[in-house]
């Protein structure tokens, strides 16, 4: 088990008459990622409205701020116990076989065109075999293939895009693979969250984007952007690509510092926790199964 203590610090300026957000930045409920405590400061009176959902688990905070500094503050503890598997006995598994709620990751998106990546994918890995290893090839593929460069893509870059410039930021070596597993009928989503254990030589750290592809019966991990160690990614949200988890939706004008995001890991002989550390086997946090608790929420004035 790997225990995760962290926060996330967003700082805004707010313009009149006033903003609302929408934020997805509350650790998600799984059955594999415990939220031990939390709790969320805010630098105004406001009421904010948490939704859960039924199905993700994603979490998402309503609130409309007035004019002026808008601070808000989320930290929690969380704990993750990962399902490890023998990437030799993972298969694919055939669309007509699939659970329902997965269907949806098999369409191309915004920001994953893989309709129109069909050629390029099954030229790559159309002739490889069906399974976990494959779905590893086509990370490793966009790993090698894409330089990881920061402020070399914005928030219109796409899978097309990243495929032809070949540089891009965690959002868009995640956008690609995403779209190359789904021209191959492998369903996967985009999954944004913070991790531990990233080289201190990338900066400070920020949130991060990787993939789930569901293989067998249950999602599993891949960081194509090769940033991450797995065994240290905490989730946020997941969805299709980026436009269906950013960590703050605006409407309104406001002025917006950079967050601000710590994170350690925390170890205790006594309740059997360990370290992140990369292993070779397939790992997954989540068997699509969501669990529905009660957000705790701290307002402050």
């Amino acid at each position: 088990m790997v225990r995760l203590k962290f926060s996330v610090e967003l700082n805004y300026e707010v313009a009149a008459p006033g903003c609302d957000f929408i934020f997805n930045i509350h650790a998600a409920h799984t059955r594999h990622q415990r939220v031990v405590t939390e709790m969320m400061e805010l630098g105004q009176f406001l009421m904010p409205q948490v939704h859960t959902d039924a199905t993700t688990g994603n979490r998402y905070m309503r609130l409309k701020a007035e004019p002026g500094r808008l601070r808000l503050r989320y930290s929690a503890i969380v704990e993750l116990t990962h399902h490890v598997g023998a990437p030799e006995s993972i298969p694919e598994v055939p669309v007509a076989r699939l659970p329902a709620d997965v269907l949806t990751y098999l369409y191309p998106s915004r920001y994953c065109q893989s309709d129109r990546l069909y050629e390029v994918a099954n030229k790559e890995f159309g002739q490889l075999p069906q399974g976990y290893g494959r779905v590893r090839a086509i990370c490793e593929w966009v790993s090698k293939h894409v330089e990881f460069k920061s402020a070399t893509t914005n928030a219109s870059t796409s899978a097309l895009d990243t495929l032809g410039e070949r540089v891009g930021v965690c959002r868009d070596f995640a956008h690609l693979m995403i779209a190359l597993c789904r021209a191959l009928n492998i369903p996967a989503r985009f999954v944004t969250g913070i991790d531990y254990g990233a080289d201190p030589a990338l900066g400070p750290s920020d949130f991060h984007a990787y993939v789930e592809v569901f293989l067998g019966d249950r999602w599993y991990l891949f960081d194509p952007s090769n940033t991450a160690i797995p065994m240290g990614l905490m989730r946020f949200g997941v969805g299709r690509d980026a436009a269906d988890v950013s960590f703050a939706t605006i409407f309104g004008s406001v002025r917006a510092e950079p967050p601000k995001i710590a994170i350690e890991a925390v170890v205790d002989t006594f309740s059997n926790t360990e370290l992140p550390f990369r292993r070779p086997e397939a790992l997954s946090t989540d068997d699509g199964s969501a669990v529905l608790i009660g957000a705790l929420l701290a307002p402050l004035a």
